[in-house]
């Protein structure tokens, strides 16, 4: 099993009978370079070293060069006067100032950091007009990532410095912008050292800080068996803010999996199904096949070391004969295209092991029927000559029926174009075609990729870095399209309610079982094979699929369950009543990932619904029994202490745990006037009419003592402020009440500007923290929406002995879960603890304090 795979060539395929190619510039010498970014990185001063071993002139020579045309002119000196010139004893002045000569020459010649080089160079072959001002910002992000991970070693002893150089050199070779390069030198900065976030900013922007906070909080999110679904998500819910956090991402994974060798067993084990299981599928679904290959192919060896080897000797073994006949197809097809004056590069298309493996699992076949299958791809300049060198390949061999394809015309989910056909080729063997141009081939290869390669041909030249999406020129359709398929994507992951669904929608696999529909309007609409009425409809709307009640296909009324065909024109009919929805009957025959999630949100959104009113309406007509104040308990803080304690994740949990039988509403109402001491605890608990009297500020100084005395006063009532909630360490005042002895605030709380207008009530106060004192603290939970989420949150805080007094959550379209809780606890340094546990929490990947509404302290 080889111990690292061959690295990503970003160079366009070349014939394999074309003649041979010039060599290129220094810029393609780097893409077809069969080492690896870590080689290429480190290869530089090694080179640097051997040049300097070469034998450099006599002195004499030099200072005769340096004269200029004149000195030329001058007779050549004799033998016996220039030996002594070269004699060891009498050039050491000489040999160091030809020594600072050379370094100033080598400095003019290569202004950078010579370990950059071969970064800079696949730079400057993808924009050949760059400005020095970019590289140098680039190498500026080298200098600090280098300061900032000086000591740090990999598990292979190599400095850590040479991942991120690794990782930013594939991003390079894919073509992606200045931006990108500098956070992918920097993107491992701010969680492994002590350069912050804000320090980054100021150092090298906005746009670079995002990208580098992206991943880093890709990151946190913790791995685990019901975890990957929620990491999936997060994933794409960091690509909404800017898909090149998912690319650099994606290319962190690729260099992590090239050097894999180097951890135990077990850890590559794991890396490695992660790999084959979220972030190849994820590659796929962003359409960059370049990196899902390769990662496929290097999990594959991990997982299956046997098998790899297996089909590693096989294909060597008939990897002769296969390219003979290979160089015969090839041959025939480039004198047809000539023939007819098309201007194509062809080649032979590679086999991957992973999908060779695949294909000898899951369908069942034979290595020599899947190896022996001889695959080309035609390149050329326009979609004209695509169609133009399909007709001349058919002309010569016949076509296999019903394997022609046009994703030219109909691109799949992943924006993927190509016309692919099998004919039957010279000795009767099958040979399969694509024919695509130039830009469709970059597509299918860089997916997401080549849109920043667009863009930065269009802009090629500009003065500075380029932050964002500028206008294309010449590629607006292209862009358009891409950034199309960004809404498609981010859609999908919407629509999804549960995580493991949403994974399962990933693994879909459309381009092997698709089928196209038009509407009414002409519209192309790519749903599974196998796709029904429904599953377009909603396709189209979530609403039309809601109200569908009917359909029609190519002008005939059919059931809803009927099967589409490709080509098929569809037309559905709706429902304009206020309550129609969707049947139960659906999920049974719909395909689509799409319509089974909204089908599915619809009922349980529906049945959450109608059973939180029912547990509302059960809770109520048990208090009304009790005779008990229902307003004042429903509406104050004992229910949600209650539904915590039950492990409910809010109250509207338990009124719909209540609503659909799961708990008794009597036996809520006796745990609520239990925990307020009776019933007549309970009334006298909620009567808000009663002042604070001097008995009651004792009581309930003595059960719960604020830890703050006022100084020169003795027996106050002194109460935390609830609106910013300090704690021992924070800087308080005292703040004196109508009634409710003094508040003590924060300093900094957004209340006491307003408080200041009346100083005279101001007083000072400080810290006196007793065993029995209690502290509320307020926190903020950021975490990737799932089911149980909150539940598991308050079991993590209740597990650290915090009292919860308050809760809330709110979900945004990006489907994350941002919670407060507000909670009692006694030692505020247990704090740290409490965050920490939290952070633990798959799904989780930021938890912080929060005072006076602001978003950190």
């Amino acid at each position: 099993m080889p111990d690292e795979a061959q690295p990503l060539t970003a160079a366009k395929p070349e014939s394999a009978s074309a003649p041979a190619a010039k060599p290129a510039p220094h810029a393609s010498d780097a893409k077809n370079d069969t080492r690896g970014p870590i080689e290429h990185a480190q290869s530089a001063p090694v080179e640097k070293a051997a040049e300097a071993t070469r034998p450099k002139p006599s002195p004499t020579l030099d200072a005769g060069r340096a004269k200029g045309p004149a000195s030329a002119e001058r007779p050549v000196q004799p033998p016996v006067v220039r030996q002594p010139a070269v004699q060891p004893t009498r050039t050491g002045s000489s040999n160091r100032v030809r020594a600072r000569l050379a370094r100033l020459g080598v400095q003019r010649a290569n202004p950078y950091n010579p370990v950059l080089e071969p970064l800079l160079r696949i730079v400057r072959s993808n924009d050949p007009k760059i400005e020095n001002s970019t590289l140098r910002q680039i190498e500026r992000a080298y200098q600090v990532a280098e300061r900032w991970h000086r000591g740090q070693k990999r598990k292979s002893g190599d400095p850590y410095i040479t991942h991120p150089l690794a990782v930013t050199t594939i991003l390079a070779e894919l073509g992606m912008d200045p931006a990108t390069l500098m956070a992918g030198l920097l993107h491992d900065t701010v969680e492994d050292t002590e350069y912050g976030l804000d320090q980054l900013r100021r150092d090298f922007g906005d746009t670079v800080a995002l990208l580098v906070d992206g991943v880093t909080k890709l990151d946190k999110v913790k791995f685990g068996e019901a975890a990957q679904a929620e990491t999936v998500r997060k994933m794409v819910v960091a690509m909404a803010k800017d898909p090149r956090v998912l690319v650099i991402k994606l290319a962190d994974r690729l260099h992590n999996m090239r050097t894999m060798r180097y951890l135990k067993r077990e850890k590559q084990e794991k890396k490695a199904r992660e790999t084959l299981e979220i972030y190849a599928p994820l590659a796929h679904r962003l359409g960059m096949n370049t990196i899902k290959w390769e990662l496929e192919d290097l999990a594959f060896a991990i997982l299956y070391p046997k098998m790899y080897d297996e089909i590693v000797r096989l294909v060597a073994e008939r990897a002769p004969k296969r390219d003979e006949y290979l160089a015969i197809v090839t041959d025939e097809v480039q004198a047809d295209l000539r023939a007819a004056r098309i201007k194509a590069t062809v080649t032979g298309r590679p086999k991957h092991y992973y999908s060779v493996y695949q294909k000898m699992i899951v369908r069942g076949r034979d290595f020599a029927e899947i190896y022996d299958l001889v695959g080309i791809r035609v390149l050329v300049d326009t979609v004209r000559d695509c169609y133009a060198a399909l007709g001349t390949v058919h002309a010569r061999w016949n076509p296999v029926p019903g394997r022609f394809k046009d994703y030219i015309a109909m691109p799949k989910f992943n924006m993927y174009q190509s016309l692919h056909t099998t004919v039957i080729g010279p000795n009767g063997k099958p040979v399969e075609l694509q024919i695509r141009t130039f830009d469709m081939h970059r597509r299918a290869e860089y997916g997401i990729a080549a849109h920043w390669k667009y863009k930065q041909e269009a802009v090629a030249g500009a003065s500075k870095v380029r932050t964002d999406v500028p206008k294309a020129s010449g590629k607006d359709k292209d862009a358009i399209n891409d950034m199309a398929w960004l809404r498609q994507l981010l859609d999908w992951q919407k629509e999804t309610e549960d995580p493991g669904e949403f994974l399962e929608s990933l693994r879909f696999d459309l381009s092997r079982n698709e089928v196209f529909v038009f509407t009414p309007k002409g519209d192309v609409i790519a749903l599974p094979a196998g796709a029904t009425p429904v599953d377009f409809a909603y396709a189209v709307h979530t609403e039309v699929g809601h109200r569908t009640i009917g359909a029609r296909v190519n002008g005939r009324l059919v059931p809803l369950e009927s099967t589409l065909d490709n080509g098929d024109l569809v037309e559905v009919f709706t429902s304009k009543a206020a309550g129609a929805g969707p049947s139960r009957d659906w999920l049974g025959f719909v395909k689509s990932p799409r319509a089974r999630n909204k089908i599915r949100a619809w009922f349980s959104k529906e049945r959450r619904d109608e059973a939180i009113e029912q547990g509302k309406d059960a809770i109520v007509r048990a208090m009304r029994k009790q005779n008990l104040p229902i307003q004042r308990i429903l509406t104050g803080d004992s229910l949600v202490t209650l539904a915590h304690e039950m492990r409910y994740s809010d109250i509207s949990a338990l009124y719909a745990a209540i609503g659909e039988g799961h708990v008794s509403a009597q036996n809520i109402v006796q745990k609520l006037v239990q925990a307020l001491g009776g019933e007549e605890a309970a009334t006298e608990e909620i009567d808000e009419a009663v002042p604070p009297s001097r008995t009651r500020s004792r009581k309930r100084r003595s059960s719960a003592d604020p830890g703050v005395v006022v100084k020169g006063v003795d027996d106050v009532w002194v109460k935390l402020a609830r609106c910013c909630t300090p704690v021992p360490g924070d800087p308080i005042i005292g703040f004196v009440t109508r009634g409710s002895g003094v508040s003590v605030h924060r300093s900094d709380c957004v209340n006491v500007e307003s408080l200041s207008r009346e100083p005279e009530r101001i007083l000072d106060v400080e810290w006196a923290p007793t065993q029995s004192s209690v502290f509320l603290v307020a926190i903020q939970v950021e975490a990737l929406d799932r089911s149980r989420l909150l539940s598991d949150v308050t079991r993590v805080l209740s597990d650290q002995h915090v009292n919860i007094l308050s809760a809330a959550v709110q979900t945004s379209r990006d489907r994350v879960a941002t919670s407060r809780f507000t909670f009692e606890m006694g030692d505020p340094k247990h704090l740290g603890h409490v965050l920490k546990a939290v952070r633990g929490v798959e799904g989780v990947y930021d938890v912080y304090r929060v005072t006076s509404g602001r978003s950190r302290s």
